[in-house]
């Protein structure tokens, strides 16, 4: 996959990772939980920005900027070809509890992207629904992967890491199993709704989550995985009508 924009809440989003970011071409789009505290920066020092002068007092060292222009470059493609880990990413960007002079580098690029996003986030409503809708989605899936994995409290008990990734990649393959089998259904209700007559709204089916398991996925006692005959046909269990719920 090849994200154009990548939504967070709002502790996950630093200066730095604003300009990481912008630095490999994607637009990070953080939620704003506390906007009052935001400072917002500036370029040109003589600008008129009419009624954001009195907010816009921050300015953006381009010298900085410029000084490590070739170091970022170096550092987009590191990143773009997969040369470079998160650790030694972070190895580069700080020595001890300081962080390097390319990660304040780094930090007054990303003031840039970050002043733009948080100016967009406030005027613009369809962004921040756009945002809210997406780290709903996440959430509900990451919802979904706590019941999934109850047995342990959602915790890795592996001491060893290949067992730590077989965990996860069984975590993985159960939720996108029940993830397809939801949707496969959903679609056929959908189908048989549309059949007998009933509004089906596009609106409303965008609403609608493939992560829903509470009421029709026991994640408790034993598992059978024998599979019908009518399955391996590649027919559907009987849909279920509201009054025999």
């Amino acid at each position: 996959m090849q994200p154009t924009k990548v939504m967070t809440d709002t502790g996950a989003y630093s200066d730095v990772v604003f300009g990481l970011f912008r630095l490999r071409g994607y637009r990070f789009s953080p939620r704003l939980a506390d906007i009052g505290g935001t400072r917002f920066w500036r370029i040109d020092a003589d600008a008129d920005y009419g009624e954001l002068n009195a907010v816009a007092r921050q300015r953006v060292s381009l010298g900085r900027v410029e000084a490590h222009w070739d170091d970022f470059l170096r550092l987009a493609g590191s990143l773009k070809l997969g040369r470079v880990p998160a650790t030694g990413i972070m190895r580069t960007l700080q020595v001890g509890n300081q962080p390097t002079q390319l990660a304040l580098a780094l930090a007054e690029f990303g003031r840039i992207e970050k002043t733009l996003h948080t100016l967009n986030y406030i005027d613009d409503e369809n962004r921040r629904r756009a945002i809210l809708l997406q780290l709903n989605r996440g959430e509900g899936r990451h919802s979904l992967a706590r019941d999934v994995f109850h047995g342990k409290r959602g915790e890795l008990r592996q001491r060893y890491r290949e067992g730590q990734e077989d965990q996860l990649s069984a975590l993985g393959l159960v939720v996108n199993i029940i993830v397809l089998w939801n949707t496969i259904y959903i679609d056929a209700v959908l189908a048989q709704l549309r059949r007998e007559g009933y509004l089906v709204r596009d609106e409303d089916v965008a609403r609608l989550s493939p992560f829903i398991h509470e009421r029709h996925i026991n994640l408790l006692g034993r598992y059978s995985f024998a599979v019908s005959e009518a399955v391996i046909r590649g027919e559907l269990r009987p849909l279920r009508k509201p009054e025999h719920a």
